[in-house]
């Protein structure tokens, strides 16, 4: 018998799961792709994050760490599937439920079952209810509690060890035995709440940023047609000793931030009017810069007589990791490409070797040949370029800021 089971081996479920067994705890981690099942157990990795490789190979060589397509009997379930949004936002927890449903008939009592899955606010204990309704015999016999994770891509190992968790229980019982899990590996603080309040605390830490970013951009929108230079306006405002302006971009990406904030608007529309808003400014940033592309490429035609090549910098959602998920670099790439003609297009993200609908290109190639260039993302490595005078380039995440 495992001493945990991690369902989901993503983002957060792999290094989740190598921190368990790092730590000495015998981990079975599921997931419902082969390949990654059979990846793991090699001692390898299918994502990219820095130490992770590392702690996954030693961990399989000390049978500490194995994955599977089906979870067994533990102790301890973690859920850390993906919870996406429908096309009208909605969101979607039928992952949760097909993880919660796969983990029933093993569920034996005094077992503790954990949600880390971003979740709208309910989902912990409806699971619990979802799982009483089909073993009424657990009732009162087994803890459910939902702690959701915070942490940063490229950064993920070190900050679920040292950040603070938000960890909330069905009941009092339930929210003690998972701290008391998560003191085996966790430095931070644990915070003791509910299951409610947590859930509602993992989507407000996400909105507030998308609620700040949607300022930054809008900013960045209004000083476009001002003709004012946004990154030295907020540099100066920034001298208020209480403003801190985020720096603008092409919009808002990843699986928490240009996420959670629908699973607030989903449940509470008529309150969430700032969360909505910002959302709709964050999305619209994104069409935007796309717009801001064309437009070069329209006047370089006319100023030339012909169509421009054009570097598109970046596709990840934030710099210097090699996600992809939801991001608006990609957005705007997929909505460039789909007026082109015959131009040349050169698309760039340093941290991925292949796509599987993008050919990507060198970037020190890319802003060598292109006529145009647009920076999408602020990756490392197109900082301190040298670029030539004569090209036109659209700065969309503050490259400009950083070269001075």
């Amino acid at each position: 018998m495992e001493d945990v089971v991690v369902l989901g081996l993503g983002y957060i479920g792999l290094p989740t799961s190598a921190l368990l067994a790092d730590n000495g705890i015998k981990v079975l981690g599921v997931d419902i792709n082969e390949e990654v099942v059979e990846t793991i157990n090699r001692g390898e990795i299918h994502i990219f994050e820095p130490d992770l490789k590392e702690v996954v190979e030693k961990s399989v060589k000390a049978d500490l760490l194995k994955a599977s397509l089906k979870p067994e009997r533990a102790n301890v379930y973690l859920i850390v599937v993906p919870t996406p949004f429908k096309g009208n936002h909605e969101p979607d927890t039928s992952f949760v439920e097909e993880a919660i449903s796969s983990i029933i008939p093993i569920l034996k009592e005094e077992d503790l079952v954990i949600i880390e899955s971003t979740s709208p606010v309910g989902t912990t204990e409806r699971m619990l209810n979802l799982v009483i309704s089909q073993r009424p015999e657990l009732k009162n016999k087994i803890y459910f509690a939902y702690c959701p994770e915070r942490v940063l891509p490229g950064n993920i190992i070190y900050e679920l060890v040292n950040n603070d968790r938000v960890i909330g229980g069905i009941n009092e019982e339930s929210t003690q035995k998972a701290i008391q899990f998560y003191e085996q590996f966790v430095k931070g603080e644990l915070h003791k709440t509910n299951a409610k309040t947590a859930e509602m605390c993992k989507l407000t830490e996400n909105s507030s940023r998308d609620v700040q970013i949607a300022f930054a951009n809008e900013l960045s929108l209004i000083c476009e047609k001002a003709e004012i230079d946004v990154w030295e306006l907020i540099r100066l405002a920034n001298k208020h000793p209480r403003v801190n302006i985020l720096q603008p971009g092409c919009g808002v990406g990843g699986h928490c931030i240009a996420v959670d904030p629908y699973f607030i608007l989903s449940d509470f529309p008529m309150e969430s009017q700032l969360i909505g808003k910002a959302r709709e400014i964050n999305n619209y940033k994104s069409f935007w810069c796309a717009e801001q592309i064309k437009k070069a490429q329209r006047d370089f035609n006319i100023k030339f007589g012909k169509n421009p090549s054009v570097a598109l910098m970046g596709l990840a959602f934030k710099p210097n990791i090699d996600d992809l998920r939801e991001s608006p670099a990609k957005y705007i790439v997929q909505k460039v490409l789909q007026d082109a003609q015959d131009e040349d297009y050169f698309i760039v993200e340093p941290n991925i070797t292949t796509h599987k609908v993008f050919k990507l290109t060198d970037y020190k190639t890319a802003v060598k040949q292109a006529d145009i260039i647009a920076f999408l993302v602020a990756h490392n490595e197109f900082k301190n370029l040298e670029i030539d005078e004569n090209k036109v380039i659209l700065d969309f995440c503050g490259i400009k800021k950083d070269n001075q």
